[in-house]
């Protein structure tokens, strides 16, 4: 039961991982385009990819949490027990603990950015040309 526990929350999270993928391919694309170089921005796209699926997917299966399961019990401890209640909960917290480590991903990707993005703008005036056209 627990090897089937921990196949469902890693598909769960690669699911999440590809949803989420998909939803921020042309913003990721588009800031990389404006702040690196063409031939490189399509590199840093592709870590970014990478990046979201390693962070998502490690943040939703949390084999810390599921080793709980393979516990032997003491007086003091239980292991949890594998009812149709707790994949529900394992599940939701699984799609939820993704989103959440790839939202901070992303916020420190985008932090960076704008800052990267006011330094070219900042060059751009002081040059009186632009880098790139808008």
């Amino acid at each position: 039961m627990f090897l089937s526990l921990l196949g469902v929350t890693f598909c769960v999270s690669l699911f999440v991982c590809f949803i989420v993928s998909r939803l921020f391919e042309k913003p990721l694309d588009g800031i990389l385009e404006r702040i690196v170089a063409d031939d490189i921005a399509y590199a840093w796209t592709k870590y970014l990819k990478f990046a979201i699926y390693v962070v998502g997917i490690s943040g939703g299966v949390r084999i810390y949490y599921l080793e709980n399961f393979l516990r032997a019990p003491t007086e003091d401890f239980a292991p949890p027990v594998l009812n149709t209640d707790r994949w529900v909960l394992e599940i939701y917290r699984t799609v939820i603990e993704s989103l959440q480590s790839i939202a901070w991903m992303l916020l420190i990707f985008f932090i960076f950015a704008l800052i990267a993005y006011v330094i070219v703008r900042v060059f751009e005036l002081r040059t009186g040309k632009s880098v790139k056209p808008d």
